[in-house]
Formats: C-alpha cells, sequence, structure tokens
C-alpha cells in the first residue's frame, strides 16, 4: 500500500510548508500548491511527490490542482488549506480590490479546494483541515474584512464536518494567533506606520502573558494539523481548536 497523500495549499508561506516538513518526515507523500511555481521548486524537503502552482481564487483552477495532484498520486488522503492573505484598515476606505483579495484567497480558495478534493476524500476516508484565525473567532479592530474570510472559514469548516460525516471524512479548523511567519512581517512593514518593532510589540501586548508573550512558531500549527489528520483523532470533527496562547478565552 502507498504512503498517503496530503495536498497543502500555500506551501511556500511560513505555516504551509511547516505542515509539508511536518507530515513528510512522518513518511507521508505531499503535494504542494501555491501561486508561484518558482517558490514551489525551493520548497527543498524529502516526500514532496507533485507541484503543482495554481491560484485558488478560481474554482477551475481549484479543480485543475486536485485533478493533477490525484493524477500523479491516485490517491488524496488530508487536505489542509492554509493560503491566506492580510489586509488592514478602516472599512470605510477598503478597497473593493483588498476586500476582493482577502476573502478570495481565504475562504472562495479554501471552499473550492475543499469541494474539489471532496470526492477523493471520501474513497480514503480521510480528512480536511482549514486554518482559520483567532480572527474567526472574535473581532479584531482594523480587520474587518480579514475577520469576515476567516469567520467564514470556520463555520464553513463546521458545516462541511456535518456534511461529510456520514462519508467517514473528518473537517477540522485551527485558530492561531500571531503566527512568525512572512506574512506577520508582511504586516508590520505595511501596517506598522514606519515603526514595525513597535507595531509587533502591540500585537504581543494584548496576550494574557503579559512580558512573556512571544509570537507562535509555525511548526506548533503543523503539530496540530498533523494529529488531527491520524487515527488518533478519529474522534475529533468539525472542532475549532485555537492555538493563540489564550487570547480568545475572554477577558
Amino acid at each position: 500500500m502507498s504512503a498517503p497523500v496530503v495536498l497543502v495549499s500555500g506551501a511556500t508561506g511560513g505555516i504551509g510548508a511547516a505542515v509539508v516538513r511536518r507530515f513528510a518526515n512522518s513518511g507521508w507523500q505531499a503535494a504542494v500548491t501555491d501561486l508561484d511555481q518558482q517558490r514551489l521548486e525551493s520548497l527543498d524537503m524529502p516526500g514532496i511527490v507533485a507541484r503543482v502552482p495554481g491560484d485558488v481564487r478560481s474554482a477551475e483552477t481549484c479543480r485543475g490542482i486536485v485533478g493533477q495532484v490525484t493524477g500523479i498520486t491516485g490517491r488524496l488522503d488530508a487536505l489542509v488549506n492554509t493560503a491566506g492573505v492580510w489586509r488592514e484598515g478602516p472599512t470605510e476606505s477598503c478597497s473593493e480590490a483588498d476586500f476582493d483579495v482577502v476573502v478570495d484567497v481565504n475562504l472562495k480558495g479554501t471552499f473550492f479546494l475543499c469541494a474539489a478534493a471532496i470526492p477523493h476524500l471520501k474513497r480514503t476516508q480521510g480528512s480536511i483541515v482549514n486554518i482559520s484565525s483567532d480572527a474567526g473567532r472574535q473581532g479584531n479592530t482594523g480587520a474587518a474584512a480579514y475577520c469576515a474570510s476567516k469567520g467564514g472559514v470556520t463555520i464553513f469548516t463546521r458545516a462541511l464536518a456535518l456534511e461529510l460525516a456520514p462519508d467517514g471524512v473528518r473537517a477540522n479548523v485551527v485558530s492561531p494567533g500571531d503566527v512568525d511567519t512572512p506574512m506577520l512581517r508582511f504586516q508590520a512593514e505595511n501596517y506598522g506606520g514606519g515603526a514595525p518593532e513597535t507595531y509587533l510589540r502591540g500585537l504581543l501586548d494584548k496576550y494574557p502573558q503579559g512580558a512573556r508573550a512571544r509570537f507562535i512558531q509555525p511548526a506548533e500549527i503543523a503539530e496540530l494539523v498533523f494529529f488531527l489528520c491520524t487515527p488518533a483523532a478519529a474522534a475529533i470533527a468539525g472542532a475549532d481548536l485555537a492555538i493563540d496562547q489564550g487570547y480568545s478565552a475572554g477577558k
């Protein structure tokens, strides 16, 4: 029997690459997708069996990605959607272009990659893990479009879990706080008002650990994602699991 196959979107990002590495280190075959072929080729780790570039904002492209992957591997056992983008600012000044890219990458891409993968996952009784955010659990000031997209990912995944349970397919969502990734650095550089370190310190100040707060590491997210796709997590479906240092627990 061939090794199980995971498809990871946003595979060249901080969380995506960590997820690919975690699965590959455990003997899984990894199929990876992202916008840029060159960046996909730069993923230098064992276990990658398919590199398929594509823009997940297109439902047709999502179908094509899954079709190419399953054509190469012959099976699909897990789908992990990590592709995501951030835009920040007041709702009244949010451009349609910014709104569209956030919702289309974060929510539409997740939805249609899941839709394309479902027939294959039914055959293997596989798993879906979608990456949401603490911003999908509660409002974040100045990030309404992002919150809308991630709130959609969270409730979509819960609905999907109910839909797929009779077929033996599990769907769960992981909701991180601030993770040490290129996207976090993009936030600080583009929305930090010229003071990225001050911006980053402000993010840490919201956590209950106070001075001991730190940014979450991608490998910590990957560990939970991997667990959710193993038989040990067979009873976990429709869950929204936070990795946010207690930020969303309350005040």
